[in-house]
């Protein structure tokens, strides 16, 4: 007869109990599988910002000043861009009126760096139009000052909204 050492006798009984836990949770093991819906809507958003438009001192001449619109719209977001006519009392879209008191200085916005096309706040006629890529677009707002006007001493000032429809 053979005669067992002490160290497999410690060992021994631990090693079968490890095999039988391991063969236990093996075969008792059991898995349920469920799938879970995820979803997500993103909206068509907008904002805009502005600088002031700057004209400097006026004398009589035809003065020209510019300034840029920032966009920031939704990835493929379509939109038009505004300016309303001011708050001058009786400006038009193609004669904005900056004010002093009762007095007034004429001024127009445009689109384009020749100042041909007047911006205005009607889609489809005088608006600017842009396609959002989820970064701040520029637009520059081309401001002039037409001459011969004669207008007496004082700061004038104006404020135009624009308003970006999506």
């Amino acid at each position: 007869m053979r005669k067992l050492s002490p160290l497999f006798l410690i060992i021994a009984p631990g090693a079968v109990a490890l095999a039988l836990c391991v063969s236990a949770t093996a075969s008792s093991a059991a898995t349920a599988t469920a799938s879970m819906s995820v979803t997500a809507s993103v909206q068509a958003t907008c904002t805009v910002s502005a600088t002031g438009l700057s004209f400097g001192t006026y004398v009589s001449a035809q003065l020209d000043a510019s300034t840029t619109l920032s966009v920031s719209c939704t990835n493929t977001t379509p939109y038009n861009i505004g300016l309303d006519v001011g708050t001058g009392t009786g400006a038009t879209v193609s004669s904005r009126k900056m004010t002093s008191g009762a007095q007034t200085l004429t001024y127009s916005v445009y689109s384009d760096s020749g100042r041909a096309t007047v911006w205005g706040p009607t889609i489809g006629t005088n608006t600017v139009t842009g396609t959002g890529n989820g970064s701040a677009q520029s637009f520059t707002v081309y401001g002039r000052i037409p001459s011969g006007q004669l207008p007496t001493p004082g700061s004038y000032s104006d404020t135009v909204t624009a308003t970006v429809t999506y």
